[in-house]
């Protein structure tokens, strides 16, 4: 069993490794280049295959480095997420696992979700204590990545070893009392073509919803081997446990009109209540060759692991006005005893390409040829879903757990992808260069009680960049993608069943430009068309007719004066139904999407005080719909966070302060309005606070 004590263990075990034998060599150690490494934040390698900086590629991809994660204090994904304005939460419960949607579509848990390009699941939290960068490539992603959502990738990047010596330490303190040790050690070894990267994270979790609490342990490891100066070996493993007590949402009252509840109240708080566990690991591996100077190989592997137990006294309707969903008038609402014990994921991933340049004639070629392979098994038990009692928001009352728990375990749904595809980048003139991709891609799906998918698809991307200038460009593209059927929810009569896979399209414009080397500027307008997923009027869920989302997002980023550094971000969307010949649909808006959604934060360093720097951080979104015929809109919100960071250094040891204030107004506002399971509100954070120290030494 896997106890709180053995991070504190494993951090102490990799602190006496790091610092024994290889400090002793810092003074006769060679610094290895490593091959394949990109300046953090000009390159993404969810972007495409060929080596091309963000600049000349032909997508909208937002990237978040190492460094700035630490400027923005971000800790999660959901922090995170805060600052793209074309990201937005989709059913994102605190103490589950975190989810988002993209340019207004829900990514999918089993393959949206890549670490270093290959799929992981997810269904928890995704740690960030061992990652380099976040990657989003928003959008159709069928021939960079195959299977995913049509709203794009979300892609986490393993921190490597590094060529000197880091020893870094972060201690912090935040909302109602969680506290975060995180120890990140890197350098090499006495023999300098060894290095390795050592995470181990720690964390008591107390979030802003009394009651939802629990603990967080992390541990992982990075190591490199140049094994000749043209080859470069990789290894990583991480391991994370986490419990934590979930938080449910809100229904709307005699589903209707909206609760007024305070937002820290939780829903889930029986006597018997337990936390939400889950485990999941990683054991990744990459082969770099370089074959000559033109040409280079990679083949790359990664088996992830996900275990969950989930509990949760769970908020439902109103027995006693036959209301399903729905609170009933007077604050009651039914709750049921939810467990599903023993639930897991085994996704492996593996892909070999093969990369070069060359000329034909006037042209220049940059060639990838790849092979890519999926396989992922789930396993779960029938759960227990069985009415408890009756509680009140403002009078809460504890009532009896049901009997029994969740069935046996085993296999319920596999999937097998296995992909072969070919991208050229075609230099026409020195100015404009063609992108020109296919993935050819073999699915196969087996289900308990369905019928099994075996079906290929063929992907086509196409792109042509114009760059006038070196540090301007503007792309136009064309794209198929690719995604699993939606599974059907409960409460429906097909509940746990997948739909048939399905194909959506993409038109993209965009344009680009670097001023001078710190600020950077983008807009894209795009047109993304799918077939829609919904419950009908026998409670079956299915697909049928269309909907259409068509945007425009801006980005601006970067160092504008010596003193003062703005990232900002601002999308605009319109979504529409259509094609189902159910009145009350066709012509709406769809669920949970903003039209118009920004992000600004702003920092300013005081030069009257060396090291001071003041934020702040401004988020806008407007109404969302909150079911499909657009009879209830929620309200859209504005919060503004306030922060500091304060950086000092005394001989070797560098160390940075920084506090944070977050919903500094304190504002009660609906966060997240997802349509799953009958449709729930979830609130955003009250006023709250966070402190920090990083010690680099």
């Amino acid at each position: 069993m896997f106890k709180p004590e053995f991070a504190v263990t494993a951090a102490a075990l990799a602190i006496a490794q790091a610092f024994a034998a290889p400090a002793l060599a810092q003074q006769t150690m060679t610094e290895v280049v490593i091959t394949g490494s990109k300046p953090a934040g000009t390159h993404a390698a969810i972007g495409g295959f060929a080596d091309i900086p963000l600049l000349l590629t032909p997508a909208s991809i937002n990237v978040l480095d190492r460094e700035k994660m630490q400027e923005l204090n971000i800790r999660t994904t959901t922090d995170a997420a805060k600052f793209d304005a074309s990201i937005s939460d989709a059913y994102n419960a605190v103490g589950y696992a975190e989810q988002f949607s993209i340019r207004g579509f829900k990514l999918n848990n089993a393959n949206s979700y890549r670490k270093d390009g290959l799929a992981i699941a997810g269904d928890t939290q995704i740690p960030l204590e061992n990652k380099e960068a976040i990657e989003v490539l928003k959008g159709l992603a069928g021939m960079q990545a195959g299977v995913a959502a049509p709203g794009g990738v979300v892609n986490y990047v393993t921190k490597r070893p590094t060529s000197k010596t880091l020893r870094s330490v972060t201690l912090e303190a935040s909302e109602r009392g969680t506290l975060l040790g995180h120890v990140d050690l890197g350098g090499r070894f006495d023999d300098s073509r060894f290095g390795y990267r050592i995470n181990v994270a720690g964390e008591r979790l107390r979030s802003y919803i009394k009651g939802s609490d629990g603990h967080r342990n992390f541990v992982s490891g990075a190591f490199d081997w140049q094994i000749t100066p043209d080859a470069l070996l990789q290894i990583d493993g991480d391991y994370q446990k986490k419990a934590q007590v979930t938080a449910p949402g809100f229904q709307l009252i005699n589903n209707a009109t909206f609760p007024r509840v305070p937002a820290d109240l939780q829903l889930n708080a029986q006597p018997w209540s337990k936390p939400v566990t889950t485990e999941s690991s990683n054991i990744g591996a990459r082969l770099l060759l370089q074959l000559n100077q033109d040409w280079s190989a990679t083949v790359s592997a990664n088996r992830h692991a996900f275990k969950r137990d989930d509990y949760t006294a769970f908020p439902y309707g109103c027995s006693a006005q036959n209301l399903y969903p729905g609170f009933c008038g007077n604050g009651d609402f039914d709750v049921y005893d939810y467990q599903s014990l023993g639930e897991r994921k085994s996704p492996q991933a593996m892909q070999a390409m093969v990369q070069g340049k060359f000329a034909t004639g006037a042209m220049r070629h940059a060639l990838t040829v790849g092979w890519s392979w999926f396989k992922n098994s789930e396993k779960w038990g029938d759960y227990l879903y069985d009415y408890a009692g009756t509680s009140n928001l403002t009078a809460p009352v504890n009532v009896k757990p049901a009997r029994g728990t969740s069935g046996p375990v085993s296999e319920r749904r596999s999937d097998r992808e296995q992909a072969v595809f070919v991208q050229d980048v075609v230099g026409l003139t020195d100015k404009l260069k063609l992108h020109a991709g296919v993935r050819s891609a073999q699915l196969k799906r087996s289900e308990v009680d369905v019928a099994p998918v075996d079906e290929s698809f063929l992907l086509p991307n196409v792109s042509l960049v114009f760059a006038p200038k070196a540090n301007a460009s503007a792309y136009a593209s064309w794209a198929k993608g690719l995604e699993y059927g939606d599974v059907a929810p409960m409460k429906t009569t097909n509940a746990g069943r997948a739909l048939a896979p399905s194909v959506s399209k993409q038109v993209e414009l965009g344009v680009k430009a670097d001023i001078g080397e710190e600020v950077s500027l983008a807009m894209a307008v795009f047109q993304i068309r799918k077939g829609l997923d919904y419950i009908d009027a026998s409670s079956t869920f299915v697909r049928g007719g269309e909907r259409q989302h068509r945007g425009l997002e801006l980005r601006a980023n970067g160092q504008v004066t010596r003193d003062l550094q703005l990232w900002f971000t601002a999308m605009a969307l319109d979504t529409e139904q259509s094609g189902t010949g159910v009145a009350s649909m066709d012509g709406k808006r769809v669920t949970n999407v903003p039209k118009f959604k920004t992000s600004l934060w702003a920092e300013y360093a005081l030069p009257q005080i060396a090291g001071l720097k003041l934020n702040a951080n401004w988020q806008y979104a407007s109404r969302k719909a909150f079911d499909n015929t657009n009879t209830v809109f929620v309200p859209g919100y504005s919060v503004l966070n306030l922060g500091a960071s304060y950086a000092i250094k005394v001989g070797d040891v560098k160390t940075v302060l920084r506090a944070t204030v977050r919903n500094a107004t304190n504002k009660f506002y609906w966060r997240d309005v997802t349509p799953d399971l009958g449709g729930y509100l979830f609130p955003g954070g009250d006023r709250a606070y966070k402190l920090s120290a990083q010690v680099d030494f």
